[in-house]
């Protein structure tokens, strides 16, 4: 599947899922195994509409020092230690990955896994159209120029950035890819309050770099309106990627933040809406406009009787609704002209019935 790419390329909104890890506390609430749980996000997320689902590959021994302390709501996910968090989920290697990848391709949606060491960047390689890397590694410059010169396509999140940052992290890109880019832009607040999301920074991305795409990963809560979704398209984010459950009210780092498939579907149909309301760039008279067109806007009109023969003089014409005649713009054609028949005053003037000298 190459969704992402060629929707991107026509200007049409992307929804990723960004399923992670969120399939282990799935399979555990529900009494499945960890693959037909991810499996089981995969279908939920096709049938939701979502475009692409993303998943997230490393192992805790080369992520997290065992030290590294939390950085998330411990009142929804109690864990103390990124490595002990981590090791909760990185029992997934490359066989597991490629199984989702396989089934990904079955049921026709686009398969992705931010990877977060060497190894598993090269086994996601022929797995995936467009490899995405992660905030948290925007500064890792060796790994971000290992991953670019694979020559394929990349989404870099930039939360928690500063634009030098961002400035050499997509030089370093730029030295070994020219395949499209795609900043997303993204707070690195779990969950981001609404008024946390700073949505103006994708306008800024744009101007800042124009060469490149620009789309948004979110971590708000879901609302009713979506209307953080919905601001980020219409500021110019076309790819929107979003965590995924199937269950919100879990415990865990990235239920409580996350979309379930009802979510998917509403953010879907408020884009669809949004784009029947943004309508067309063409400058252009609509075909709903015709009707009106033709009534509403004026011919010349005979301000008197004219008599057959008679030369037109600008004192015999005034302008009156409908269009179905001569346009006014066309004065200057007719001024000079000689009736080639008597016109009554109040009739809208025809070319057929005038005659040049």
């Amino acid at each position: 599947m190459n969704t992402i790419l060629s929707r991107l390329k026509n200007g049409q909104f992307t929804l990723i899922a960004e399923v992670g890890v969120n399939y282990y506390d799935i399979a555990k609430e529900m009494g499945i195994g960890n693959m037909e749980a991810a499996k089981l996000m995969v279908l939920e997320a096709k049938n939701a509409g979502i475009h692409a689902v993303k998943f997230q590959t490393y192992k805790a021994e080369t992520l997290a020092a065992r030290e590294s302390p939390f950085y998330w709501d411990i009142t929804e996910e109690p864990t103390r230690s990124q490595y002990e968090l981590f090791k909760k989920f990185d029992a997934f290697g490359e066989a597991e990955y490629r199984e989702l990848y396989q089934y990904c391709e079955e049921i026709g949606i686009e398969f992705l896994s931010t990877p977060f060491d060497i190894q598993s960047a090269d086994y996601l390689c022929d797995m995936m159209n467009v490899y995405k890397i992660s905030s948290s590694d925007l500064s890792n410059l060796p790994f971000i120029t290992y991953i670019a010169q694979k020559g394929k396509p990349i989404i870099l999140s930039i939360g928690a950035s500063e634009l030098e940052e961002i400035e050499r992290a997509v030089e370093t890109i730029r030295r070994y890819n020219s395949r499209e880019l795609i900043l997303m832009h993204c707070v690195l607040e779990y969950p981001t309050p609404l008024d946390h999301a700073n949505l103006n920074k994708i306008v800024s991305l744009r101007q800042q770099f124009p060469d490149v795409y620009v789309g948004y990963s979110d971590h708000t809560k879901p609302t009713e309106q979506m209307e953080i979704i919905q601001t980020a398209y219409t500021l110019g984010a076309t790819v929107i990627e979003k965590h995924f459950t199937l269950n919100k009210t879990l415990k865990g780092n990235d239920h409580y933040h996350a979309m379930d498939p009802s979510d998917a579907k509403r953010i879907l149909q408020a884009i669809e809406h949004l784009d029947a309301i943004r309508g067309s760039y063409e400058l252009r008279c609509l075909d709903s406009e015709q009707t009106a067109r033709k009534n509403a806007r004026r011919s010349l009109v005979a301000l008197t009787d004219i008599p057959q023969g008679a030369a037109i003089t600008r004192e015999m014409l005034t302008f009156k609704r409908p269009n179905s005649g001569i346009s006014p713009s066309d004065i200057e054609r007719v001024i000079g002209q000689k009736a080639a028949q008597t016109i009554a005053a109040d009739t809208v003037l025809q070319w057929d019935m005038l005659t040049e000298n």
